[in-house]
């Protein structure tokens, strides 16, 4: 397999673009309620001991992606199961992205337009970008970082005159439990994505840098997001809106010269769900590839591409049961394979490099 390297500044693009891409139309953190603000800082700093394993790993067998590190480290055999089930996993993972981005577009802007069009269009944008490389969706994200950045200021500054601060008081009222559920449902876990798809920085340490100012990044991004959501909003409605964000934006008229700024705000969640849905795309490739032991992860991009399609098409009966299912299910089935098993495979690594070592 071609060695692909990325440089610092586009490693930490396309993990910002990954991560605040599916959250900005929602309000990340609303399991806290109007606490929403506080979860967001908590959960930035409860994913740093995750971000540090994945960092380590990247540090420890450089130029490796994940699948390399776990058939080292666990054996052929065993290895072999568990990029079974991380491939598996990227695999429901991509199509229920895919999903979210489907049922945004049918429900605010082409609502007579069947979901499979959609689907269809993005899928195989998206397997175009993975056929030409980390590399060129590395600076591709480079390029694009800033424009959600831009818009999130725009549409928060904006605004201004609509906020309530009593909308954010009182602090804690609900007591500490709403925010370890936000915390426990929150996006900054999935790292694991990364460790799937990058297999080489510049240089040995930059894993460290790249991980935590990426999630340093989109930290800052979510926390501005959400008070902005629930400062304007309130709670209640943050709650009972699909996309509040979208919402807000429609609000937004400056005395007729900034209007329609929902189109930024859509922009933006476009563009990091191309990001997302790209490097779904890679991981799934990738664990296919060592699964066969391929030379090259681009001959398996149609086919996994078709194979996405066809469960992303049946795998929600409508944006409701989508959202029911990622509030209620999501974070219970993605805590396994985002926290336990990488703090498994971290213990066998540390195991392997010092035995290597001694």
């Amino acid at each position: 397999m071609n060695k692909e390297i990325i440089s610092n500044k586009q490693g930490i693009s396309i993990i910002v673009l990954f991560l605040i891409g599916s959250n900005s139309i929602f309000v990340p953190g609303l399991e806290a309620k109007n606490d929403a603000w506080l979860a967001i800082i908590l959960s930035v700093i409860t994913v740093m001991p995750i971000l540090f394993i994945f960092a380590r790993l990247n540090y420890l067998f450089p130029d490796k992606d994940l699948f390399d590190i776990i058939e080292i480290c666990v054996g052929k055999f065993i290895g072999k199961l568990i990029t079974i089930i991380f491939t598996c996993y990227a695999f429901y993972w991509a199509a229920d992205v895919l999903n979210n981005y489907a049922f945004y577009i049918k429900t605010v802007n082409l609502s007579d337009t069947p979901s499979i069009i959609t689907l269809i269009f993005l899928g195989f944008l998206c397997s175009w970008s993975v056929r030409e490389g980390i590399e060129v969706l590395g600076r591709w994200s480079q390029a694009f970082l800033l424009v959600p950045i831009i818009s999130l200021l725009i549409v928060s500054i904006s605004s201004v005159p609509n906020m309530d601060m009593n909308n954010i008081k009182p602090t804690l009222y609900e007591g500490i439990t709403p925010i370890f559920k936000a915390i426990f449902n929150q996006s900054f876990f999935q790292a694991i994505a990364f460790s799937m798809a990058f297999n080489g920085f510049k240089h040995k340490k930059s894993s460290y840098k790249v991980y935590y100012i990426s999630v340093l990044i989109a930290g800052i991004y979510m926390l501005l997001l959400t008070i902005t959501n629930i400062l304007v909003l309130g709670e209640d409605i943050c709650t009972i809106k699909y996309y509040p964000t979208y919402n807000l934006a429609t609000l937004l008229n400056l005395r007729g010269v900034l209007q329609n700024l929902d189109i930024l705000v859509s922009l933006a969640f476009v563009l990091g769900g191309f990001i997302k849905i790209s490097i779904l795309f890679l991981c799934i490739c990738k664990g296919i590839t060592k699964l066969f032991k391929c030379s090259d992860y681009r001959l398996y991009i149609t086919p996994i591409t078709l194979l996405i399609l066809n469960l992303a098409y049946f795998q929600y009966d409508s944006v409701m049961n989508y959202m029911e299912f990622n509030s209620k299910i999501w974070p219970y089935f993605f805590f396994p394979f985002q926290v336990i098993l990488p703090i498994i495979i971290f213990v066998f690594a540390e195991i392997k490099h010092k035995r290597f070592t001694l």
